[in-house]
């Protein structure tokens, strides 16, 4: 199994399409690179990853919008295909597993210290709602009940 794992930016809103009567979230993260070349000058990379997440939890829709840093894993898919040209292409697109908002988009309306939902596909530990950090953790409350 190859296991891929991106963190980057929504390059569009997501879409949600209907495939054998079952739901498929589509959208493309976009991942940037800084690095020095070899006379020293300042570089960018930036690698698109293509994402197809498979599941009838689509309450993570509206959230996915341009711009929105997200983390998503799962594992990947090479798509071969043919250009009007003739030439042969191939693309490498991601099967999500897991997906999990990162911040907030710049000029939304979310708060950056809210607790960002995670959707999965398996029974792993990050599902909606179970996004504590520790700082959540060691924080002592004056309204203890007892």
């Amino acid at each position: 199994m190859i296991k891929l794992m991106v963190i980057g930016n929504l390059g569009k809103d997501c879409v949600v399409n209907q495939v054998n009567g079952k739901n498929v979230i589509n959208f493309s993260v976009a991942h940037t690179e800084k690095f020095k070349d070899n006379s020293g000058a300042q570089r960018e990379k930036t690698t698109w990853v293509e994402c197809a997440y498979w599941t009838d939890r689509t309450g993570i829709v509206p959230y996915l919008k341009k711009g929105q840093q997200v983390y998503a894993e799962g594992s990947a898919e090479v798509r071969t295909y043919q250009t009007q040209d003739g030439k042969s292409g191939a693309s490498l697109t991601m099967r999500v597993l897991n997906v999990q908002l990162l911040g907030s988009r710049a000029g939304s309306d979310m708060a950056p210290q809210q607790p960002q939902p995670s959707y999965s596909n398996t029974n792993s530990y990050a599902t909606a709602g179970n996004t504590s950090s520790n700082d959540e953790i060691n924080d002592v409350s004056d309204d203890l009940p007892f």
